[in-house]
């Protein structure tokens, strides 16, 4: 049955009017009763189109400033009542109650005035009582009414409006019923999440309403969807739609760029950077970031922090990437870099990124504060005799910020603000370590000189004997072994210099 219902009258307060007037014309075309509140009945009432005020409804005025409009049985009752029930009926009719078929409400805005940082006070008369109260109402009532909760919803409703004549069938209701409910949800979670910045209660709310439905997933037989605003994260220029892959790299290019203002470039394959380096120019460290592993760079996310000059595009051409990313382009640039039809290319905009992250696993979800800590010269101990050069202590923070964000077991190398080789996602930090010389040594790097970060303290004193032969010179780890005497002594009679940070960066 499609249990098909005319819509007779529509109960209209909303905070935003933007795009409300065509549908309020099309409900005086068709007939519809108008009830209003406030500012929406001014605005209804300058159209010079008939609507009646729901306190003359209520027989009640609004008060406390505004914070009590609707929240009356004669309102709710026009909406909860179910039409087809006789007991329903007959109450509504001895308390001279009206039927309400439609409902357009929209919410205060509260997570917008959150993010201006207004007072608490403010904010706090931003959480909307009447409208998510009204909205419940009618979705629980979809069976007889007809809610629309967001601005967003309007051309839907005006085309079900245009097409059915001002009709609608259960499966119309129930689909905005839905769209309601997850307007309510997510608004009351936004609500927690505020208050809960200061109570630390442990209940995991999160809640995004926007959804971007993926090619596919991991794999091409896995469905995929991502939530979020990339939008707001990027403006993109060129190329096809980013995949579930795609995704997961450009998140790991966003938060390594983020450690770096000195030009930057960062080349990343599988979450992991295969080519970093750190220059004057933005062109001269594409060059030496690509260096550091071209094999590896074939089909991988190429991520700047200054603009990307036509130099620097020309010698990106020459390479087959997925996604460039960079705060601008040069015109000629740019235009060289869409040369590559499906070459994403991305401008990335600055937006303030959460300060926790989610992994769901088992039956549940883990969350998490983001590693957001980055050492600096200050943060270093010397742990033995021999203390780095100047230069040295450089490149041990530029591969300290690598280890941060390589997935773990993993050793870094670098020399002059070039990353020379890492070994990533071992099982054995002497592993890590071996895989490391391998690479460098591959691609005709001279380790003599070069100094070595890893992500955890080391257990035994076998990695920077390893690590000594090869060439290296200073080293750099969180400490916090019960062996780390042992390594200590080996830098110490090598004259190799070692500093700790007493912070671990795992990434798994």
């Amino acid at each position: 049955m499609s249990n098909t219902k005319i819509i007779k009258s529509a109960l209209i307060s909303v905070y935003y009017k933007d795009n409300l007037e065509p549908i309020i014309k099309k409900l005086h075309a068709l007939n519809v009763k108008l009830y209003s509140t406030g500012g929406t009945l001014s605005f209804i009432e300058k159209l010079n189109i008939p609507v009646t005020a729901v306190d003359s409804v209520t027989s009640y005025p609004e008060i406390f400033g505004g914070r009590v409009k609707t929240l009356h049985p004669a309102i709710f009752g026009g909406i909860l009542n179910r039409r087809d029930n006789e007991s329903d009926k007959k109450e509504k009719a001895q308390h001279n109650i009206p039927d309400i078929d439609l409902v357009i409400v929209d919410l205060y805005p509260f997570e917008e005035t959150v993010a201006a940082k207004a007072a608490e006070q403010d904010t706090i008369e931003k959480i909307d009582i009447g409208g998510i109260s009204l909205i419940r109402a009618a979705a629980k009532n979809f069976n007889d009414v007809v809610i629309v909760s967001s601005r967003n919803d309007y051309s839907e409703l005006l085309n079900l409006l245009e097409t059915k004549n001002g009709a609608s069938d259960i499966v119309d209701r129930k689909h905005f019923a839905a769209k309601a409910f997850a307007t309510s949800s997510h608004y009351d979670t936004a609500i927690f999440n505020y208050f809960n910045q200061t109570e630390n209660i442990t209940q995991f709310k999160q809640s995004i309403q926007k959804g971007q439905t993926l090619r596919y997933g991991e794999n091409p037989h896995q469905k995929g969807v991502f939530y979020g605003d990339l939008e707001a994260m990027f403006t993109k220029l060129h190329g096809k739609e980013l995949s579930y892959n795609n995704l997961l790299d450009v998140d790991a290019a966003v938060n390594l760029i983020a450690d770096f203002t000195e030009p930057t470039f960062a080349i990343l394959k599988h979450n992991n950077a295969c080519g970093v380096a750190s220059r004057s120019t933005i062109h001269q460290a594409y060059v030496d970031a690509l260096a550091g592993d071209p094999v590896s760079a074939f089909g991988g996310i190429l991520i700047a922090n200054k603009t990307i000059d036509l130099a620097t595009a020309t010698e990106v051409n020459k390479l087959f990437c997925e996604v460039v990313i960079a705060p601008a382009y040069h015109d000629e640039a740019l235009a060289l870099l869409k040369s590559k039809v499906n070459r994403i290319i991305l401008i990335q905009n600055k937006v303030e990124l959460g300060k926790t992250s989610f992994r769901n696993l088992l039956n549940g979800v883990i969350e998490q504060d983001k590693d957001l800590v980055t050492e600096t010269e200050t943060d270093l101990k010397p742990a033995t005799t021999k203390t780095p050069t100047a230069s040295e202590i450089k490149d041990l923070l530029f591969a300290n910020k690598l280890v941060k964000h390589t997935k773990s077991n993993t050793i870094v190398f670098a020399k002059n603000g070039q990353l020379l080789a890492s070994g990533t996602g071992q099982t054995s930090r002497v592993d890590a370590l071996k895989q490391a010389i391998v690479k460098a040594q591959s691609f005709g790097f001279d380790l003599n000189g070069a100094v070595m970060a890893s992500d955890a303290f080391f257990p035994f004193p076998d990695c920077v004997e390893i690590a000594h032969k090869v060439g290296i010179t200073a080293v750099i780890q969180p400490g916090g072994s019960i062996k780390d005497k042992e390594s200590i002594e080996y830098c110490n009679a090598n004259g190799v210099s070692m500093v700790m940070t007493g912070v671990r960066h795992f990434k798994h």
